[in-house]
């Protein structure tokens, strides 16, 4: 049996390196954020109704990032109270540049560099 992670600063960096692409980063974020909408329009508006918005922002567009673009299991299967703080945390990280949503390493593989475009031509 695989050792369990117990404290959330372990798990926050194993988080991390399962949402090292930009595409799944941004779904995170707007699934996050579409959860925040909601909540505040619940408090505003009474309508109980539509917090069943909740799990399908929250979990559908993380769940949909991670078999399309990130090709692994979503952490929130194994560790979900962990991975509902982990969204939160890395949602306001992305807000205050703390994270970005295209990591240094992705940026040098996916942009070629102008200068050597200019010298083909």
């Amino acid at each position: 049996m695989e050792d369990r992670i117990k404290t959330f600063s372990e798990f926050y960096d194993f988080y991390l390196s399962q949402h090292q692409k930009m595409w799944t980063r941004i779904f995170h974020f707007l699934g996050t954020l579409l959860v925040i909408a909601v909540l505040i329009y619940v408090v505003q508006s009474g309508k109980e109704r539509f917090l069943w918005y909740v799990p399908i922002f929250g979990l559908g567009f993380s769940a949909l990032s991670h078999y399309i673009f990130e090709k692994n299991k979503p952490t929130g299967f194994q560790y979900p109270f962990f991975t509902l703080m982990a969204d939160f945390k890395i949602f306001f990280e992305l807000i205050t540049g703390k994270e970005k949503f295209k990591k240094a390493e992705e940026k040098e593989v996916e942009e070629p560099n102008s200068e050597n475009i200019e010298k083909e031509v």
